[in-house]
Parts: C-alpha cells; structure tokens; sequence
C-alpha cells in the first residue's frame, strides 16, 4: 500500500464499511460488509452430538479452505462440556472479537448503570472549562443542551473557553492501526471529546463531463480549516467510477481524486477528524452561537478547578454504550469504553488511559475466570492486527458472563441473527434466524464470529468460530461459517 493509501471508493461494493454512500443510505461505522444469507438448512434434519465434529469439518476442510486457520471451539453452556474443537488453545487475529473482551471487563469493573459526565466549570469571570471525560455519545444536540444551561444561568458572553483534556491521555489513535484504518470513518481518534463520532461529512456531486466534482461541506466551519486538493473529474455515464479520499494525518491536506459519472447521485463521505478537542471547540461554538452567547478565545490546557459546576451532560448507561459497541460494531466506542475503565486507577506518568484500561481489563477477566494467557490485546476494538485471541478465551468469557449478574446487559449487547446490527443480514430463513446471538468480527483475511446459541432440540451452546490466513472474499468465509452455526442448531439430544 502507497503512502497515499486510497480510500476505495468502489461504491457499490465497499461503501458501507468505508463511509461513503449514497445521500439516502446510512453509513455503517464498522468495516463490516453486507454478507450474502446462506440458504436455508433443511429445519428438519437432526443430529447428534457425536456428529457434529464430521459435519463441522466437512465445512472447514473444503478445497478452497485449504490454507487457511480454523478455530473453533463449541461447548454446551450448562454442563461445560466440549462438543467440539479445533485448535481452541491457539493464537488467532480475531478482529472485532475484541470488543466482547472490552465490554464484559468494563460491565463487571463499572456496572450497566455507569454514565460518563461532562462538566462546564466556572474558573473566573468570563472564563469556562469543559472537562470531557470520553464520552462517545455526545452529539450537536448534547453541546446544544450545554449551551441552553448556560443561558439559562445568565451567561451571554464568554471570554474564553477551555477544553481540559487531561481525563484521557495517550495517543487518539493506536499506533498499530493500520493506514487505511486510520483514513475511514471506522477508525476515527478518540480522546477527552468526542462529538459526532469524530468524524465530518462533505457531499461529491457531479457536474458536466470534463468538470471537477463540485464539493459541499456539511460543517461549512470544516471547510475553513482544509486545504483541499480537487483532482477529481465528471466523466460519461458509460465510464467506470473510481474515486478516492484521502488526507494528510499531520496537516490540513484533503485529496480528491479519480472519476465519477455525471449520472451518479450525489455522495456522502465520512472522514475522521484530525484534532478532536479543536473540533469539539469549533461544533461548541456552533452551539453557543444558536443561543445568543458569544464566545471570545478557545484553548487547550490541562487541570483547573472543580469547584464550581456551570453546566453538565450524562451519557446513557453503560449498558446502552456496549450495545452500540456490540450491535453496530463501532470501534470508537469500543475505545471509548476501553479508556473508561481508567477511572479512578493510579495511573504512572504519560501512561496512556488505554494502557490502564488494559491492565483493568486483564485484571478483571481473570477475577472471572478468563485464563490470561489465552489472549494478547493491545486495543479494544480489534481493529489492530496485534490483537490475539483463542477461541478458548472467548468461550471462556462467554461462560463466565453467562453467570455474571451482568448477564442480561452483555446478552442485549450482541447482534441477533437475522435481526439486528452486524447479524441483520445473516441467517434469514434459517434454524439460526432469531436463536443465536453473537459477535461479528471482519479484517483482511479474518473472520470471526463468538456468541450463543439456543438450539431448539438441545441445550444453550456457547461457542467461538475465528479462520485466519485466508484469500477467499469476506463473504465466503461468512458463508462457511453461519453454515458451522446453522448445523449447531440441528444438535438433538441422543
């Protein structure tokens, strides 16, 4: 990959894990592509426990899987007994698998009611500081709740305002995420603020053959802090579009470049922000303005006093963060969740938020019976290809959760088949459809999927399916492994 690594914009194929759609869709915020459904398994058909392994590896031994890795480990979650498995005990990238790590560790250190604050404290007249402490929820419409209660108190002017971002230290993104990753919407930084996801819009649309691409900001304040590069072109509707989006990490560098057919709706193109205290400061503004305050100098500085509490926004339960972080697979809040379980942890100096969240994480999954030496992560999102993890781990945790008095809040975090988020569009017309729930997980060459099953003529399974190592598209190895989870749900007591 070049330093210039593209943005594919393949529109019709990759679009929904990139953050580039179409004015009508909705861009997902995991790169997580649309799976084909698998065709139904004939309801009928049942099998027993001792024929699961054969029918399991009559899927994972197919000629195209050759080369690849399987892991697969799947128990009975009442009795713990093994029903089958293959290299469980072993390493494998498992993508954002991770994230079932991330957030049972911060539901048994935080609780499901846990919120995140963010305060406005007075320090002098005329001087604010908003503390953030990484809420990922906030949006325009919290800022604008901010600013609502400062009227309120009779403020309409503020000299100056600062954006103390002392609560989450460390890089706003890991250092082992991959250039690509750190080009999309999916791979957004996170840190102290977060608002809207920390990422910013700009519509392509197309003019006459010949003619650049005529671009619109949906922040017009993004705009003036961009220097953009427009080497796009509209070109006949009997030609291909190929068109990419990049930007420079360390300056103000947004490129445009490559084709799009003049018949082509306009496009939406999300992309991460650069600064997010700086950006959390402009979309204040923006607030403060709505409400007749005016806001004089912005800054960014470490500490100051919390005596006298202005104004202050709560983020939903923490149930209801892991949800989003597991439903849609949204790898901000992951890290955002990661970062949480910083609180109130001594910290050594410059030790990054997520490197206690780590250490926070280990602690607890081992409290719970989580073998330590059975994973290897260093963020928590699974988007980093450091990350490592056995399906022994993630049965494991899977057990163990199922006891927790947690268990309902991680249970309501995960896709269903057929239904919600990452699973909506598997398992349609299947045994699985609606009875297993899981998570998702999907990097180059990897796909994972960890979660429960309740089979109808057998007891609740918990199990781990992760392969590796592989050149086959995303969605053939989708495929091979919901066909691994539909024979699960033909299981019979025998």
């Amino acid at each position: 990959m070049s330093t210039q690594t593209r943005i594919s914009l393949l529109l019709l194929l990759l679009s929904t894990q990139l953050g580039v759609t179409p004015l009508a869709a909705t861009a997902q915020t995991a790169p997580t592509a649309t799976p084909i459904p698998i065709a139904p398994t004939q309801p009928t058909q049942t099998i027993c426990p001792a024929q699961l392994g054969s029918n399991i590896d009559a899927i994972a031994n197919r000629s195209l899987f050759t080369r690849v890795r399987w892991g697969i480990l799947v128990k009975n979650l009442n009795s713990g007994q093994t029903l089958y498995s293959r290299d469980a005990n072993k390493y494998f990238i498992p993508a954002s698998n991770t994230k079932l790590l991330t957030t049972a560790a911060a539901l048994q250190q935080l609780g499901a009611n846990f919120r995140i604050r963010t305060s406005i404290y007075q320090q002098e007249p005329g001087v604010l500081r908003v503390v953030g402490r990484g809420d990922p929820s906030i949006t325009d419409a919290q800022l604008a709740n901010l600013a609502k209660q400062l009227k309120a108190k009779g403020i309409t002017q503020i000299k100056k305002l600062i954006a103390d971002d002392s609560y989450v230290q460390g890089d706003v993104v890991q250092p082992s995420w991959q250039w690509e990753d750190l080009q999309s919407d999916y791979g957004a930084p996170v840190g102290s603020f977060i608002v809207n996801e920390n990422i910013f819009t700009i519509k392509l649309l197309p003019q006459s053959v010949g003619r650049p691409l005529k671009i619109s900001w949906a922040d017009p304040n993004e705009a003036s802090i961009w220097r953009v590069l427009n080497q796009s072109t509209t070109v006949a509707n009997d030609q291909e579009t190929d068109l990419s989006v990049t930007r420079d990490l360390s300056g103000n560098i947004l490129k445009i470049q490559g084709q799009l057919k003049a018949n082509s709706n306009p496009l939406a193109v999300d992309l991460p922000v650069v600064d997010p205290n700086y950006f959390f400061l402009r979309r204040f503004r923006v607030a403060l303005a709505k409400e007749g305050i005016k806001l004089g100098t912005t800054a960014v500085l470490n500490g100051g006093s919390t005596q006298t509490e202005v104004a202050a926004i709560q983020s939903p339960p923490l149930a209801e963060l892991i949800k989003i972080t597991n439903v849609d697979s949204n790898n901000l809040f992951a890290e955002s969740v990661l970062n949480i379980m910083a609180v109130k942890q001594a910290r050594k100096p410059r030790q990054a938020s997520s490197a206690v969240g780590l250490e926070v994480l280990k602690r607890t999954l081992t409290q719970i019976g989580v073998n330590a030496t059975s994973y290897f992560i260093v963020d928590g999102s699974g988007l980093s290809r450091k990350n490592l993890i056995s399906p022994e781990a993630l049965v494991q945790l899977l057990q163990s959760m199922a006891k927790s008095p947690t268990a309902s809040a991680f249970r309501a975090s995960l896709p269903v088949g057929g239904r919600t988020g990452t699973l909506k569009n598997r398992f349609r017309g299947t045994p699985a459809e609606g009875i297993v729930v899981a998570k998702t997980g999907t990097v180059g060459g990897v796909v994972s999927l960890s979660g429960y099953l309740n089979a109808p003529n057998y007891e609740p399974l918990a199990f781990s399916i992760i392969v590796n190592q592989s050149e086959q598209p995303a969605r053939v190895l989708r495929q091979a492994v919901d066909e691994m989870v539909v024979t699960m749900t033909q299981l019979k007591k025998c």
